[in-house]
């Protein structure tokens, strides 16, 4: 029989058949085996756990009088919560694109500012104000579940300047929108968005030089700036404030499935669930964006890409983190069937074939046309996606404006 205890009634001769908690929260490889091992059980007593299941017909069974929890108690405990959940709690509407942009705006304002501030002082050899930083993912989350398209698309518009911070921005957001993607847990949301938010943290020790060189770096930089995401734990470890998850993410967001990433070559299941998603929300905010060396890919097109790198990433992951940005990003260029071009405005809650499209170009006659917003769920049969097209080849200037409204010059948008 399995019963559910608390680690400080765990003795010597249990056997552990689960540990209630992320793997990251305790440091044994293995959920399953017989406690044999005073310094084992030490190390548990020094964890963040504080529950544990074990198996009774295996080890040692709790004292008389001893708390504990079957597995029937504990299922009926939990949907008894879930009922009660379900009957109190109203699940929020979300904001149309157009009236959450401008919040997102001003958020992405506040954003920037504060990263370049924890930054700056992680570069001055100062400690991380995490309770800044976690007051900020809470803003980034809030949006993102009002609209998950908003701050997303937005940050993307980024100058290369600013790459940097905003990208922190980006993947914060991007991580939350991924975590509900995958129906984690609001905690695990959050903590999803500060390992987004402090991922980078280690370019902080990679001089400027480096980090803003608008050339092809030599193989010594190149070296140099691998070294970011070791530097970064270093500093994070130092602060003694941030969880297991969120140094993992610093530490092996550049790991790939396949075992070629770095530092630690690690492989497929290897890399942690939270360094997989931070692989894939850091690759894609980098290759939209744009950089000192290079214009930044369309998103649609981005995601196609992506999606051609065999080994890189996840594929469960990478699946589920289509869904949650659309195989059609926001602000993607596209050529409907009826022959006119437009831009993707919103995501179809069920179908990430027929998003809403704002039409603005006339493919055939090649001149521009009224701007209209079609919703292609409701032209089933009569219009379609059917292909993706590049702004660059068609001359169009500042085509992010037609999704969100706002003036797009060369500066930045978030000062």
């Amino acid at each position: 029989m399995l019963k559910r205890i608390a680690v400080s009634e765990l003795c010597l001769g249990m056997y552990i058949h689960e540990f209630c908690g992320s793997w990251m929260d305790h440091p044994f490889w293995k959920g399953r085996f017989l406690l044999e091992s005073e310094r084992d059980l030490l190390r548990i007593h020094a964890s963040e756990l504080r529950e544990v299941w074990i198996d009774v017909g295996k080890g040692v069974d709790v004292a008389p009088g001893q708390v504990s929890q079957t597995v029937e108690e504990v299922e009926a405990e939990a949907q008894a919560r879930l009922l009660a959940a379900d009957s109190t709690k109203a699940p929020q509407a979300r904001v149309p694109l157009d009236q959450e942009v401008q919040r997102a705006l001003k958020l992405c304002a506040r954003s920037k500012a504060a990263i370049v501030e924890m930054f700056s002082d992680v570069r001055m050899g100062q400690a991380v104000e995490l309770a800044h930083a976690a007051e900020l993912v809470e803003e980034i989350s809030n949006s993102v579940l009002r609209n998950p398209n908003a701050l997303i698309s937005l940050a993307r518009l980024k100058t290369s300047d600013e790459y940097t911070y905003m990208h922190s921005v980006a993947v914060c957001a991007l991580m939350i929108a991924l975590a509900r993607q995958l129906e984690l847990t609001e905690e695990q949301v959050r903590e999803a968005g500060l390992a987004g938010l402090l991922h980078d943290i280690g370019k902080m020790a990679i001089p400027d030089a480096i980090l803003n060189k608008p050339g092809k770096l030599t193989d010594a930089e190149f070296g140099t700036m691998r070294s970011h995401p070791e530097a970064g734990s270093r500093m994070l470890i130092d602060t003694r404030q941030v969880s297991a998850l969120v140094l993992d993410v610093c530490l092996h967001h550049h790991e790939k499935f396949d075992g070629s990433g770095y530092p630690h070559r690690l492989a497929g299941e290897q890399i942690s669930l939270f360094a997989r998603m931070g692989a894939i929300c850091d690759v894609y905010d980098a290759i939209t964006s744009e950089r000192p060396y290079k214009s930044g890919w369309d998103p649609a097109e981005a995601i196609r890409k992506m999606a051609e790198w065999p080994g890189h990433f996840d594929p469960r992951l990478f699946q589920a983190f289509v869904k949650s940005v659309g195989i059609y990003p926001v602000g993607a260029l596209v050529r409907l069937e009826s022959g006119r071009l437009g831009v993707i405005l919103e995501q179809h809650e069920k179908s990430l074939l027929t998003p809403k499209v704002k039409v603005f170009f006339s493919a055939r006659s090649k001149v521009p046309i009224a701007q209209e917003v079609i919703d292609l769920a409701k032209l089933v049969g009569r219009d379609k996606i059917v292909g993706r097209e590049s702004a660059e080849d068609w001359g169009f200037k500042n085509i992010e404006e037609l999704w969100s409204g706002i003036a797009v010059g060369k500066g930045s948008l978030f000062d």
